[in-house]
């Protein structure tokens, strides 16, 4: 008897000779209307009735447009009977030659082992034919209720220009913040130290991740008057997403420890950082996503691309620009789609960091081997840029409620100061200058102005040499911040010898020793006297050597 598999193979080959019969006969039909059309006419000279003439032609364009729909039709289920067929025969040896060969290999180590049930493969149905469909992979399946509005998945420019084939993609995805939005200082610092030809080889995408149109109509007015050449040049474009695209947060199970709120927020920003790949998947080579809540270090742009090329050669998935979260994270753009898709489908389940993490885990580590040679292979995939270009500056969260101190220790700094030619002018100012950083150095390119905090009425005063036409102009301030460490009791006599002492004291009193305890009482007490007395000696010291009606005349040391 032929084998189950050479069955199916004989009934396709039966039906696609059935087709092919069908399709003849049809073209047979065509072939006989259109002779009968022909003989029908008169072939002397009398003339043609031109409403019957037209009438016939009518009808004969009917009956073609019926016979090519039904010819398509035909091809087509010829393909699919074709493919089936294929497909079908290929899985099924292939089923049951593993089915045989691990009977085999059963039978040889335990001839008593019951036989396995084999694995059944369903033959897969088409288009005209009984049964359900297969379902091909598609965004459909990860988010079901776009079926309904597949309109959902075009996204809406708000503002741009189309701009492609650029080096550098930039994402920025930004959402309605409670507190305090920071978009305007983000984009600023990225636009701020770029040249006039890298200008013209990126491309930053404000994704405003929100389907409220007012608001995403406000936050579009506020770019467009913030950067109107960047918007008009299309360095800036502004997108949105459909009302439709999110769908019904409501059903999500609460995991990992967090509230309802927080598996909404890490679930939409999957969604969001998916949707701004996708769209930035064919607009340039390399692709960074940032957040509306950073700042850049001085010549990221070169400092990246050259970066990025230099490590071209290697196989990298990304490269890391900053140490935090998703932030500075770099990819080749012909990548983008599979890393889109990997979120997509798990994200109801983890935070995107995580996602991240879990793409390289797949794609590289053994789960024979250990933690730490998946580690070592993981860090083959990424490459770690140092200082970090990009700085966390956001307090206050996307998420309501939530504070957010990160910063990045590894960040190289902002720039202070970017030298400009002004034309000449006499310059005169209020405020009073810190050390050597002088409005006129200033001016001049070659520092910084320092002064102390203006209060109302103050001023600076450009005073030209000659009438000039002023087109615009730029007033760029930088706080530059500093990490100061505070100890509690911090008296001004505390040194180092007394923190030991008084840890010392504190260690002892957990040890519930009491006469270890009051031997580093009394230590402490003796590095306190000695101490005060230092700080004392030092200030007296400094009181004598100034001259005499200082600051210092009358000061008591207590």
């Amino acid at each position: 008897m032929p084998r189950p598999e050479r069955r199916d193979h004989q009934r396709h080959e039966e039906e696609m000779r059935f087709y092919s019969v069908r399709f003849g006969c049809l073209l047979a039909v065509a072939c006989f209307l259109s002779l009968s059309w022909i003989k029908s006419s008169p072939s002397h000279g009398v003339h043609l009735d031109l409403r019957s003439f037209y009438e016939r032609l009518l009808v004969a364009e009917q009956l073609g447009d019926q016979v090519r729909k039904d010819l398509g039709s035909i091809l087509e289920e010829l393909r699919n009977i074709s493919k089936a067929a294929n497909n079908t025969y290929h899985s099924t040896s292939n089923a049951n030659s593993s089915k045989n060969h691990d009977n085999d290999k059963n039978n040889k180590n335990n001839k008593n082992n019951s036989s396995k049930t084999p694995i059944e493969t369903e033959r897969p149905t088409f288009p005209g034919l009984d049964g359900p469909t297969i379902l091909q992979p598609s965004i459909y399946i990860y988010m079901p209720h776009l079926r309904h509005h597949p309109e959902s998945l075009t996204p809406n420019i708000v503002l741009g220009q189309g701009r492609r084939g650029v080096s550098v993609v930039i994402g920025v995805p930004t959402v309605k913040r409670e507190k305090q939005s920071y978009l305007v200082s983000t984009l600023s610092s990225l636009l701020f130290s770029l040249t006039p030809d890298q200008r013209k080889d990126i491309l930053i995408i404000v994704f405003i991740a929100e389907t409220d149109s007012d608001y995403i109509s406000s936050a579009a007015q506020t770019i467009s008057s913030n950067f109107p050449k960047e918007v008009q040049s299309g360095l800036l474009e502004v997108v949105s997403p459909s009302q439709f695209y999110y769908p019904d947060f409501s059903g999500l199970s609460e995991t990992f420890g967090d509230a309802k709120d927080r598996v909404k927020w890490r679930t939409k920003q999957n969604l969001d950082f998916s949707f701004l790949m996708f769209y930035a998947q064919d607009k340039g080579t390399y692709y960074v996503q940032l957040e509306d809540d950073v700042v850049a270090a001085a010549d990221y742009f070169s400092t990246m691309k050259s970066f990025a090329d230099q490590e071209a050669s290697k196989g990298w998935l990304y490269l890391e620009f900053s140490t935090l979260g998703f932030i500075g994270k770099l990819f080749r753009t012909r990548d983008l789609p599979m890393i889109a898709e990997f979120f997509l489908m798990f994200h109801r389940d983890k935070p995107i960091d995580w996602l991240l993490d879990h793409i390289l885990w797949v794609r590289v580590c053994n789960p024979e081997k250990d933690s730490t040679d998946c580690q070592k292979k993981k860090e083959a995939l990424k490459q770690r840029y140092k200082p970090s270009l990009f700085q966390h500056i956001g307090l206050h969260s996307s998420l309501s409620g939530k504070i957010q101190r990160l910063k990045d220790k590894d960040f190289g700094g902002q720039i202070l100061f970017q030298g400009h030619s002004n034309p000449p002018a006499v310059l005169s100012s209020s405020l009073n200058q810190y050390q050597q950083h002088s409005l006129e150095r200033a001016y001049r390119g070659q520092d910084f102005f320092w002064a102390t905090t203006p209060v109302r009425h103050d001023y600076i005063l450009f005073n030209f040499s000659q009438p000039i036409r002023i087109s615009g102009w730029r007033y760029y301030t930088v706080t530059k911040d500093n990490r100061i460490q505070v100890y509690s009791n911090q008296k001004p006599w505390m040194t180092g010898e007394v923190r030991t002492l008084l840890r010392n004291r504190n260690i002892a009193f957990r040890s519930c020793d009491m006469e270890l305890y009051s031997v580093a009482r009394a230590d402490l007490k003796r590095g306190i006297r000695r101490a005060k007395q230092d700080y004392k000696n030092k200030t007296e010291d400094h009181l004598h050597s100034t001259t005499r009606g200082g600051c210092g005349r009358g000061s008591r040391i207590s």
